[in-house]
């Protein structure tokens, strides 16, 4: 059994648009005919250039080889260029396409991926979304309005969710860390004092900024936020500073998450030794694929932290954090899409089962997943923006930060 083709999926996603402007899934077809899908999450490059650098990796490092040679080929890629380090893109490229080989390694000996991977701890999954706007909510006005937040978590514990994520803390900008405004921290308390007067003790609440705070200031922020008790406080500095992130932890008393911005063993290894976080949240899309994110969640054991694998992206990447999720001891919960989106859900033939909150672990071969390639093609992108893109302004301290995420909705 060898590695023979490879297609490529651009998809748009439709308003809207949670997860992110499109999705970029692989196909791995084997000599014998064996399908499996991957999905790419990292990419700096535009999407026709992402196209080609899927195509190269593949062609260069993975084609005629077998599925079952994994450890090769992440080190075929990992070595690429004399570089051996971690490249987000190169790696993001190959971990959609180790996706695939593990579907089709699945497939092929009719199992889940994660009784190739050890087995079976995890039954059923915790899972937590993001609060995002109700049929009754206007797009534009939601982000900054602790009142709606609150609507839309009491929605979501309805459903069964145990634990919430929100964003409300400003900017995240090319200029990296920033100090910020008080218009930021006091809309940041806020939103925390709402949300827990509404749902009290009902579910965790999950503070989430995207690397935008200097350390000073995520440790003024996270100070001002430690009366809600909050489960985590994510990615509060730049992810290329694991000694800023350390200093955070120290300073305030929440417990600190990262990793949807790192890339292999090698930078979770750092952040985990400077004591910086006690959750890690590896994209599988980005990581490095399911057996190197296998692999920092056995790290992560040793330092007695937990897993919490990142979604902002589609619904193969869900599938393969689901598979994730089921076989390692040290599982938090992994993020959803509300229960999964609906254009999300289709793509892969609505396979996982999410009940009150929890996923069940599933049981078909592989990923477990079906892809219709027809509505695939359906739903092309067709533009050259970024899956996300930071803002270039930088914040403002004289009037509120509007800022509706990386990918706003389209309407």
């Amino acid at each position: 059994m060898q590695l023979a083709d490879l297609d490529v999926f651009v998809v748009g996603n439709p308003p809207p648009g949670w997860g992110g402007r499109y999705f970029v899934f692989v196909k791995l077809t084997t000599s014998c005919g064996i399908v499996g899908y991957g999905e790419v999450y990292a990419a700096a490059v535009g999407p026709a250039t992402m196209d080609a650098v899927i195509r190269d990796v593949f062609e260069r490092h993975m084609a005629g080889e077998s599925p079952e040679n994994i450890e090769l080929m992440f080190r075929r890629v990992y070595s690429s260029g004399f570089t051996q380090r971690p490249d987000p893109t190169v790696m993001g490229a190959f971990s959609g396409l180790e996706m695939a080989c593990w579907d089709i390694l699945g497939k092929a000996r009719d199992r889940p991926i994660y009784a190739l991977l050890g087995g079976r701890i995890n039954p059923r999954i915790r899972s937590y979304s993001y609060l995002y706007p109700l049929p009754c909510h206007d797009l534009n006005g939601f982000w900054s309005s602790p009142d709606m937040a609150a609507e839309s978590a009491e929605a979501m514990v309805a459903l069964g969710f145990t634990a919430l994520k929100f964003d409300p803390a400003g900017p995240y900008t090319i200029r990296g860390g920033h100090q910020p405004a008080m218009s930021d921290i006091e809309l940041s308390v806020a939103f925390c004092r709402s949300l827990r007067n509404r749902i009290g003790q009902r579910a965790d609440l999950l503070f989430g900024t995207h690397g935008q705070f200097t350390t000073a200031g995520a440790i003024r922020l996270g100070q001002r936020l430690e009366p809600f008790d909050l489960l985590w406080f994510e990615e509060p500095v730049p992810p290329d500073n694991p000694d800023a992130l350390s200093q955070v932890a120290s300073a305030v008393r929440i417990p600190v998450a990262t990793g949807e911005r790192l890339t292999t063993k090698a930078e979770f290894t750092a952040v985990l030794r400077s004591g910086g976080a006690a959750i890690l949240q590896p994209a599988l899309g980005r990581v490095g694929g399911i057996l190197e994110a296998k692999k920092i969640a056995a790290i992560a054991e040793v330092f007695n932290a937990q897993m919490a694998p990142h979604l902002y992206a589609g619904p193969v990447e869900w599938a393969a954090n689901i598979q994730l999720a089921a076989c390692i001891p040290n599982l938090l919960m992994v993020e959803t899409i509300q229960t999964g989106g609906e254009f999300h859900r289709k793509l892969i033939g609505d396979p996982i089962h999410w009940e009150e909150g929890f996923i069940t672990a599933p049981t078909a071969p592989g990923l477990g997943i079906v892809f219709d390639e027809d509505l695939a093609r359906q739903n092309p992108y067709d533009g050259t923006a970024l899956h996300l893109e930071m803002q270039e302004e930088p914040c403002r301290y004289d009037r509120p930060n509007a800022f509706v995420g990386g990918a706003p909705p389209r309407l």
